[in-house]
This record gives structure tokens, C-alpha cells and sequence, in this order.
């Protein structure tokens, strides 16, 4: 007779949801609820807005004087600004590209507008780490919507299948971003295969478009090992650099947020890239990551190398994220790192801020929210800090570009 326990316990069993199916519902239910609060912060069309800017800070990002800046507009050139309470004048980031633009084609233009000419390449920025943490994504955002505001054509690549680059720019992955839309769209290996430009989108920074990724980009890892042994197939390393190639000349500057780990995405990454940025949080575990990282990546970059891959990187450089002053055992991984590599690591190193992760709550950067939202001095701290990181980033692309420093 069987033991009525046991029978009841299986049936008990038979009666549970898989895990398959815990995981799936909860994956669903967080979705919907994101969704939601999408809707809630972006209304009425679920669409973020970039915020206007002071004349002040307009002043500052074209590099002239405020009180330039008024003699212009009460001379009715150029586009005109929003007038608010008190007098105070605000541009939108459309509006000061056309006065970089207007300045730029006056008797006496300065370069205002920093688009790439003649010989310059376009510079591609693979930000790269396979630890969790080490403030990857936040710094390509930061510093694509920096290049944006200084007046580059900026494309962002989110080759995450998270997809966490995507979301800070309002489009959310499981919704907003279909089949065949991402960058796999123009690397896959069948003839679904489509040109990149039209995976890209406009965001709603001026100057900034975007190659969205979602979960789907997962296919190419899976892809890449069937087609290997086919000789007749471009190689899997210069198929990311082919697709960016087919729209370089509408950009001066790309940046691909590489996924956290060294597979097919980010060795093609690698080999599309002409620099590449590493970021790492100054303590211990996340030091000994990296170089486990490094390890893998130079054995791996070694064997597409000698397969025919071209890697002349302009510079390489590791970013310090996170950094907080008053901890002494980062202070020390800083300095230990500075005596390993040297000019390597970005004399600037991105402080740690309650004023970046409040920003990240709203999936926003610190760039999109103004001052008013913080304490003036948690957010001049923070801003100080990004301003540093990606104006040295800069200033190594104008070297590479062979331009005189501004």
C-alpha cells in the first residue's frame, strides 16, 4: 500500500509553480511595474525630456561670456531664449548648437563647433569591465551625454543584453525595443540582417542617438560558435566593426558600453574600438577582477590579432569609479594602481555621490537633473568630478585627432 505522506507531498509538489515559472512571473510583474512608473514620471507620452539651461550654463557649455550671450539676443540673433520668472534666460540644448553653430560661421569662429574634419577618425570608446559594480554603465552614459552637451555627434551602443544604457535613455527594454532592434540587427549571421542605421534612434539629447540593446543580443553569443567553422563568413571580431563603419560619418564620437564579460560582444567591441576605457572600483576584490580581465582579454585579443584583426588603439586608460577620499584603503589601491600603470590611469578619478545614484532612482544622469534637485555642495562635487573624468577623456581624443589643446 503506498505511503499516503509521500503521495501527499508529491502531489503537494505537482501543485507548486516551476521555478521556471516563478522566475518568468516575477520577471513580468517587475516589468509591468517599471512600465508603470515610467509612465508616471515621463507623462503624458512616457517620453523623457531634457531640462533647459541657465544662459549661464549655456554660456559655459558654448565657452563664451554670459553677457555675450545677451548681446546677441537682444540683437535678435540667433535663436531666442525662454524668458522666466525674475529675467532669467534659458536655452535648450537644440538652441545652443545653433548659436555654436551661428559663431562658428561669424568673421571671427573659434572652432565652437568640435565636429571631426579632414583626417580625423571617429573616435569608438569600448568601456569595458567584467566585474559587477565597477560603474560601467553610469560612466558611458555620463560621458556620451557630456561629449553630447560640449556639441559632438554622439551614438551610444548599449551591447548589454541588461540593456541598463538603453533604460537611461528612456526607452525600456522589454517594451520599447522589438525584435530585430538592437545591434544585433546588423551583425547577425542569417539574411535577417539589416543596416545599422536603421536600428538607430534619436534620444532626447540633441546631438546623442542610440543603438538600443535588450536580451536579444544574447543570440550572438549563441550564433558566433555555429559559424565559426564557415570560412566563406566575415570574421566574428570585425562584424561590430563593420556595422559601426557603415555609419561613422554621421558621428565624431561612439560609445559602447561593453557587456560584463569576454564574449563574442565584447572581443568584437574590442576589435571596433580605437580606445579603450576600463573602469574599476579601488578596492581589493574588484582590483583582483580586473586583473583576471586584463588576463583573459590580452589571450584572447592575442588570437583574433594573429586571425587578421586590427587592434591600434589610440590610448587606454583606467577609470576609477566610486572613489571615496576619506577611505584610506582606496586611497592606497589608487596610489598602487598609479604605480603599476602609470599615466594609465585618469589623473581624475569619479567620486563616489549620493547625487548620481538619487539621479539614477528616475533614470536619469547627473547631466539631465539641475541643481536646484541637490544640495549645492553634493552637486557641484559630483559634477566637478564628471566634468574632470570626461574632459580628460576628451582632451585624449583631440591628441589622437592631433589638435592643440583648447
Amino acid at each position: 500500500m503506498p505511503d499516503q505522506p509521500q503521495e501527499q507531498a508529491r502531489a503537494a509538489a505537482s501543485d507548486r509553480p516551476s521555478i521556471t515559472r516563478i522566475i518568468a512571473d516575477d520577471g513580468g510583474a517587475l516589468s509591468s511595474e517599471l512600465n508603470a512608473l515610467r509612465r508616471t514620471l515621463f507623462p503624458p507620452a512616457s517620453h523623457k525630456l531634457l531640462r533647459s539651461f541657465s544662459s549661464g550654463e549655456a554660456a559655459k557649455l558654448i565657452g563664451v561670456a554670459d553677457g555675450y550671450l545677451r548681446q546677441l539676443s537682444l540683437a535678435s540673433k540667433g535663436p531666442q531664449p525662454e524668458i522666466g520668472p525674475g529675467g532669467r534666460r534659458s536655452y535648450t540644448l537644440g538652441q545652443i548648437n545653433e548659436l555654436r553653430q551661428l559663431l562658428d560661421d561669424g568673421p571671427k569662429a573659434k572652432g565652437y563647433v568640435p565636429h571631426r574634419s579632414g583626417d580625423e577618425h571617429c573616435q569608438v570608446l569600448a568601456v569595458v569591465n567584467f566585474k559587477g559594480g565597477s560603474g560601467k554603465t553610469t560612466t558611458a552614459a555620463h560621458l556620451a551625454q557630456y561629449l553630447a552637451l560640449r556639441g559632438y555627434r554622439v551614438l551610444a551602443v548599449d551591447l548589454d543584453p541588461q540593456a541598463s544604457l538603453t533604460a537611461l535613455h528612456g526607452y525600456q527594454p522589454e517594451f520599447d525595443v522589438g525584435p530585430n532592434q538592437t545591434l544585433y540587427a546588423a551583425i547577425r549571421h542569417d539574411d535577417e540582417q539589416r543596416p545599422l542605421v536603421e536600428v538607430v534612434r534619436k534620444t532626447y539629447f540633441p546631438g546623442l542617438d542610440l543603438v538600443p540593446g535588450n536580451l536579444e543580443l544574447m543570440e550572438f553569443e549563441h550564433d558566433t560558435p555555429r559559424v565559426l567553422a564557415d570560412r566563406n563568413a566575415e570574421p566574428f571580431f570585425g562584424r561590430i566593426a563593420t556595422a559601426l563603419g557603415s555609419v561613422a560619418d554621421d558621428y565624431d564620437v561612439m560609445i559602447l558600453d561593453c557587456p560584463p564579460q569576454l564574449g563574442f560582444l565584447t572581443l568584437g567591441a574590442l576589435c571596433a574600438a580605437t580606445a579603450m576605457l576600463v573602469t574599476v572600483h579601488p578596492q581589493m576584490l574588484d582590483v583582483m577582477s580586473m586583473c583576471q580581465f586584463l588576463l583573459m582579454a590580452s589571450d584572447l585579443l592575442g588570437v583574433v590579432q594573429e586571425a587578421g584583426a586590427d587592434l591600434d588603439y589610440d590610448f587606454l586608460r583606467y577609470v576609477v569609479t566610486r572613489y571615496e577620499p576619506s577611505d584610506a584603503p582606496q586611497t592606497q589601491m589608487v596610489g598602487f594602481m598609479r604605480s603599476l600603470f602609470r599615466e594609465r590611469v585618469l589623473t581624475h578619478l569619479m567620486l563616489k555621490s549620493t547625487a548620481i545614484s538619487d539621479a539614477g532612482l528616475s533614470k536619469q544622469t547627473l547631466y539631465e537633473i539641475g541643481r536646484e534637485s541637490f544640495t549645492r555642495a553634493t552637486y557641484d562635487r559630483a559634477i566637478e568630478a564628471l566634468d574632470g573624468v570626461n574632459g580628460e577623456i576628451e582632451g585624449l581624443m583631440h591628441r589622437a585627432w592631433g589638435r592643440n589643446p583648447a
